[in-house]
């Protein structure tokens, strides 16, 4: 059996399966349950000064899309409302008696080195296996200048990662924002501030809908909505690009990787260890299905983790990177077909409509033996596979690698004006 124990930066936990920073760990009652259906850690819900901040009802957003409830999640709740000194007890109590997972703890105070110097010693004298930086909140929080209004500054992430790595020694994970062009530049700037590891990605700005009866953004709050933070399987895409970004630089794949972002089944979980996360953490599909999920999860990724012959999470994590390039780094000359198993084809005609009025007409429509019958044009195909993802029958429509020779990027190719030529690139 694969072995899913992980080490991330000094922090241990039996499998990488951790509840994010969110309403699932706010408090001690959550995260025993959690704990007990077999997460290997959580990331308690953020902490800050007293008096608590205060919340709002209504809090949460949806998008659904084609039958799928939750398929993104908007919410606009802040940081805990409970009192300091009562997270810090269960905190305490907790880790006592679950001491081989892994509690990490989320914080967000002002931006001033007195605050962080003051609340630190208070988390790590809990027992803690490491702190997470908080500077993505992209609501609330971001108003009050912390949350994303931090993460959005690298010279701010650096100061305040340096201030926590001198007055604690805990592990410092710093919770990088999307909401920024280059995720690079912050997370440079919690390395060159000695992070012990980055988690990404935090809630994206949006707005998840409108109700159109109340005439505002929802959630709606006494006739009024704001704008939220996005999360579950909408943004795993935007997740795993940002999360490669960070394991492919050279400067920053140093960087220890906790995984955030739409990950709800155990082929998710794959692919954030595959494009370079140690840790996955987890919260919308807790939300949705109960903490019973994480079974599933673990068993999945151990068959898998089997059948490939990985023996440990190391061996799995960042092996998608080296084929995670730039696209002038593409072999111009490799090129796929189309091809449709007639024998599974429905006739429904998805796959001529969208190649007929949106692609390169290559797919014939005929009748034959009195049914609608659909063939590829293989001289008007470019290997799109616009046709593969809009058949609705799995593996009907497949990609068929065609015969090339040799490698051509955009760099050398000659349309490119600034090409290299043989003599250059040798």
């Amino acid at each position: 059996m694969a072995d899913l124990s992980i080490n991330i930066a000094g922090i241990c936990s039996p499998n990488p399966f951790w509840l994010a920073s969110a309403p699932p760990t706010d408090k001690e009652y959550n995260v025993r349950r959690a704990l007990e259906a077999g997460w290997g850690g959580v990331v308690w819900k953020t902490l800050g000064e007293d008096p608590p901040v205060v919340n709002v009802s209504s809090r949460y957003g949806a998008t659904r899309y084609n039958g799928q409830r939750m398929a993104g999640l908007n919410n606009i709740e802040l940081i805990t409302d409970r009192p300091l000194a009562v997270n810090l007890a269960e905190i305490k109590a907790v880790k006592k008696d679950y001491p081989d997972r892994a509690i990490i703890v989320s914080i967000m105070v002002p931006c001033v080195e007195e605050s962080w110097k003051r609340i630190l010693p208070l988390v790590e004298e809990t027992g803690a296996d490491g702190i997470e930086l908080n500077f993505g909140c992209p609501h609330g929080m971001s108003e009050r200048n912390m949350g994303s209004a931090v993460g959005q500054v690298p010279e701010y992430v650096e100061m305040v990662t340096r201030w926590c790595k001198q007055y604690t020694r805990m592990p410092v994970i710093v919770k990088l924002t999307p909401n920024i062009t280059n995720i690079l530049n912050p997370a440079r700037a919690a390395l060159r501030g000695g992070a012990d590891a980055v988690s990404l990605i935090n809630t994206i700005q949006s707005v998840v809908g409108v109700d159109l009866d109340a005439m505002a953004p929802m959630p709606v709050v006494g006739g009024l909505g704001t704008h939220g933070g996005y999360c579950g399987p909408a943004v795993k895409p935007i997740a795993l690009r940002m999360l490669g970004e960070i394991a492919r630089t050279p400067d920053t794949s140093v960087l220890p990787i906790s995984g955030i972002g739409g990950i709800s089944n155990w082929r998710d979980a794959a692919e954030f260890l595959v494009m370079g996360a140690t840790s996955l953490q987890v919260c919308t599909a807790a939300m949705h299905y109960g903490f019973r999920i994480v079974e599933d999860m673990i068993d999945g990724l151990s068959h898998w983790m089997d059948e490939k012959g990985f023996e440990t999470i190391a061996d799995v994590t960042g092996r998608a990177i080296p084929n995670f390039v730039n696209w002038n780094q593409l072999n111009l000359k490799f090129k796929t077909l189309a091809a449709i198993d007639q024998d599974s084809c429905i006739k429904c005609g998805l796959c001529h409509i969208a190649c007929e009025d949106t692609s390169h007409q290559a797919i014939s429509k005929s009748l034959l033996n009195n049914e609608r019958h659909y063939e590829v044009i293989e001289e008007e195909c470019v290997g799109c596979n616009l046709c593969a993802h809009v058949c609705p029958v799995d593996d009907c429509i497949t990609m068929v690698p065609q015969p090339f020779d040799g490698v051509q990027t955009w760099t050398e190719h000659p349309n490119n004006p600034m090409r290299k030529l043989p003599a250059e690139a040798g």
